[in-house]
């Protein structure tokens, strides 16, 4: 039962296109422990043609369903949601389709950010659905960037996941948030502009977060909350899809919240490593992904000028600076965070 006699401060939604199967397995975990007097369980259907809406009618009917004509992908889906929700619920959550929570989940979050006015954006420990001894590749214990624009987390860099062992269970400011299970204050949401929607979808939430801190908004991990995410729910890691996604996304992300002078030459180093990782996949025969990069970065050329304005605050590039993940991971052995 999700009604209660206060309006609850927290939308808790779930954008789903075609998941019926992850609804089924996901959804009554997140109907069972979402505490009715602090959030709201809703159902964003990006123009769904399986069965998820005759789903969610019979077996979840006090879940409500906000529908949508067509697939406006993940980042325009959840700022059409956003927009319609925010004058009702003061924070929203960007909630994955193949998101488990534990009892109570989202009260330690929204407690989070009532106490510190000075945080704009904020996630929950984010552990893996079929292994939760371990952290999940998206987002793990809070994320962060590389001086290249590399993003890593604490407790997963690169292809190395860590196990939880508590190490990370202080709260921590971070620089971005997954998009997993995002909570996010409703007006800043919108005041930021939300996810862009040329990125369609990766990379979308580290871009918002960046946009939050520019604005001087702070984002934050919050361990005392956890949840389980299954991952690759919509794409494979090894989809060339995904990686035509990621790179394209990665450029554009440093494109537009860089200075100019600064972008410029960020992007230089990044287009010798993103050779160097075309060369992998070349080696490797896998042409797939091998041209996805290529393409990655010839509509980057064609996208990057869509955005004239860009910041005057470099947050890149700071003192200290940030380390060089690349360089510790794969030649220095530096494979956890912590390190």
């Amino acid at each position: 039962m999700q009604q209660d006699n206060k309006r609850p401060d927290v939308a808790v939604v779930i954008l789903n296109w075609n998941g019926e199967k992850l609804l089924e397995e996901f959804l009554p975990s997140v109907v069972a422990n979402t505490n009715p007097s602090v959030g709201r369980v809703i159902v964003a259907d990006n123009g769904s043609t399986d069965g998820s809406l005759t789903l969610l009618s019979g077996r979840f009917p006090d879940v409500e369903v906000l529908k949508f004509d067509r697939n406006y992908g993940f980042a325009e889906g959840y700022n059409r949601a956003v927009k319609h929700y925010a004058d009702r619920y003061p924070y929203i959550v960007l909630l994955n389709s193949d998101v488990a929570v534990d009892d109570d989940w989202l009260s330690p979050l929204h407690a989070f950010m009532e106490s510190h006015p000075e945080v704009g954006a904020c996630q929950p420990k984010i552990l893996s659905y079929r292994h939760p001894e371990q952290f999940e590749y998206a987002g793990a214990c809070g994320g962060f960037i590389d001086r290249n624009g590399y993003p890593y987390c604490r407790g997963r860099v690169f292809a190395t996941v860590e196990k939880d062992m508590g190490q990370y269970d202080e709260p921590l400011r971070t620089f971005w948030a997954t998009g997993a299970a995002l909570m996010i204050r409703s007006d800043v949401y919108l005041e930021a502009g939300g996810l862009d929607a040329d990125f369609f979808a990766h990379m979308e939430e580290i871009d918002l977060c960046w946009r939050l801190q520019l604005a001087g908004w702070q984002v934050w991990a919050v361990p005392q909350s956890h949840v389980y995410h299954l991952g690759g729910g919509s794409l494979d890691a090894s989809n060339p899809r995904k990686t035509y996604l990621n790179f394209r996304n990665n450029l554009l992300m440093l494109h537009k919240n860089l200075p100019l002078s600064v972008g410029r030459r960020t992007l230089f180093r990044r287009r010798l490593l993103d050779t160097l990782a075309w060369a992998k996949f070349v080696v490797t025969m896998d042409w797939a992904n091998a041209g996805a990069i290529i393409r990655a970065h010839s509509d980057f050329r064609k996208m990057r000028r869509t955005y004239t304005s860009f910041p005057s605050s470099d947050l890149l590039h700071t003192d200290p600076p940030r380390p060089n993940v690349v360089a510790d991971y794969y030649l220095h052995g530096r494979k956890k965070w912590r390190r």
